[in-house]
Formats: C-alpha cells, structure tokens, sequence
C-alpha cells in the first residue's frame, strides 16, 4: 500500500500496515524489555540466596563485605585511585602518539623501508607476547638501575610500561584499519595532487580509526584495569592503599572498595563502547536484524 500524502502540508502520512507495524514492533519491545528485566531479577535472587545460604557466608560477609570498613576505607581509597587517573591520562597520550608511529611504519610501502617494517614488527611481537607484569618488573626496577634519569617516581616507570605495553596492541589495530581502507583511496587522493603525507593524514588516517574505533575503546577499557598493577613498583595508588589498610585492619573489603572504585572509573567507557559498537551496527545493516 502506498503512503498518502496530504494535500496542502506535503507531509508523508504512513499508511494502515505501516503503522500497524509501527505498533508491533513497540510492543514486542517492552515484551522483550519486561522479559530481561525479570529474568535479571529472578537470577540475581537466586545468585543471592545461593550465597546467604553457604554454610561461610556470614565469615565472608565480615571479612570481605563491612560497611563500616569500606566507609572508613574509601577516602584513603579514593586518594590513591586519583594517581591511577594521572598515571592513565599520561598512558593515554603515549600509546596514542606511539602506536599511531608504530602503526605507520608497519605500513610503509616500498624496500626502503623494509628495516623500519622489520623493527616495527619485532617491537609489537615482542610487547604483545610479554606479560605486561613482567613489563613492569622490568622496566620499573631494571632502568632505575642503570641510573641515567636519575630518581623517578614509581608512577613515571608505571606509565613507561603501560605505554610500551599498549602501544604494541593499538599499533596492531590501527594496522588492521589501514590496510583495510580500498586502495582506490590512495588511489584518488594521489591524483588529487595529495604527497603520502596528506593522503595519509587527511584520507586514510580518518577511515581507518573509524573502521576500527569499537576495538580502540576496548583497549583503552582495558589499560584502565591493568593501570592498576603499578602498585607493585611501589606506587601508592588504590590497589597499594587498600593493601595498606588490609595490612593494618586484618579485613579485606579495601580490596572490594578499590574494585568498585575501577569498576565506576571504567564503566562510563564500557557503555560508550556498547553504544559506539551498536550505532555503527545499526549504520551497516540500516536497522536490519539477521
């Protein structure tokens, strides 16, 4: 049936089977919205009775669970967690600048510059296979010993490592966006007049970190987890502060506290990714469901 359109406003009117479609679908919507609402809710109270039922529930409780403990905790927490935010501001730039270098060299074309393809691919190999604790072990006790930069923070040797670590990874993903921009690109940009410089920086470059930005935000979820093993080179961030009060308290809910604590500091990112990678979902199939 085709839509009407009024006469005089010239605005289209869905017609009978497009609105009743309209309509069937809000429906089966706040079906499927009620559905997962109430098995959520059906899960997580037999999760809670499975848990208040065990037979060391309430030893688990006091331990791992005190509301005045984490009350107590939590500014001491907090103070730490605020050098996990530096610390990661600092990462962030760092992988952003080396990675992207990483990723250009690996993409260099022609024999010239095969040493720098080979350096670059031995770099992300090695980085992307080394735990990234050993990393840090590494480099926050083994270049301090070589005693060029003089005395540095654990922080700065933290971030050092996380850098190192990370840019291999994000190297490899903007890798993957490059290569997959069409060659017809390069192709119109040359005969445009654009050097490689240009046409890297004003045509391929976009494309690519729009290919692959879902896979970039994973990345960076994750160094906001991992930004919290500096605490082994001695940082006192929130990890160290809730070691500290564990240390002195004999209870173990700082542990739980700073876990909350990474758990709000990553979860604005972790919903901008879902909603990034869904728009862009919904963009590919243009609201189709396969």
């Amino acid at each position: 049936m085709v839509d009407r359109i009024t006469a005089g406003e010239g605005q289209r009117q869905p017609s009978a089977v497009e609105q009743g479609r309209v309509r069937y679908r809000r429906t089966q919507n706040r079906r499927s919205v009620l559905i997962s609402v109430g098995s959520t809710l059906v899960f997580a109270v037999l999760v809670w009775l499975a848990l208040t039922a065990s037979p060391g529930w309430e030893q688990v409780r006091a331990s791992f669970f005190d509301p005045q403990v984490a009350w107590e905790s939590l500014p001491t927490v907090l103070v730490g967690l605020w050098t996990n935010i530096q610390v990661l501001a600092i990462a962030v730039v760092g992988v952003a600048v080396l990675g992207s270098l990483l990723a250009i060299a690996r993409t260099l074309r022609g024999p010239l510059f095969t040493p720098v393809r080979i350096l670059a691919g031995a770099y992300t190999d090695i980085f992307r296979g080394v735990p990234l604790l050993l990393v840090l072990y590494l480099v926050g006790f083994g270049i301090p010993g070589l005693d060029i930069f003089g005395r540095m923070p654990a922080q700065f040797w933290g971030a050092i490592a996380l850098v190192l670590c990370y840019s291999a990874y994000v190297a490899e993903v903007l890798r993957a966006g490059i290569e997959a921009v069409h060659p017809s690109q390069r192709l119109a940009a040359r005969s445009l007049g654009l050097g490689y410089a240009k046409t890297l920086r004003l045509v391929v470059m976009p494309q690519a970190v729009r290919k692959v930005t879902p896979a970039l935000m994973n990345d960076f979820v994750s160094m906001q987890k991992d930004v919290g093993l500096i605490s082994v080179l001695g940082a006192v961030d929130a990890i160290r502060s809730a070691q500290i009060l564990v240390a002195s308290s004999y209870n173990f809910t700082p542990y739980v506290v700073a876990g909350v604590l990474f758990i709000l500091l990553s979860l604005p990112m972790i919903r901008l990714t879902d909603w990034y990678s869904a728009r862009a979902r919904r963009r590919e199939q243009i609201g189709g469901t396969v």
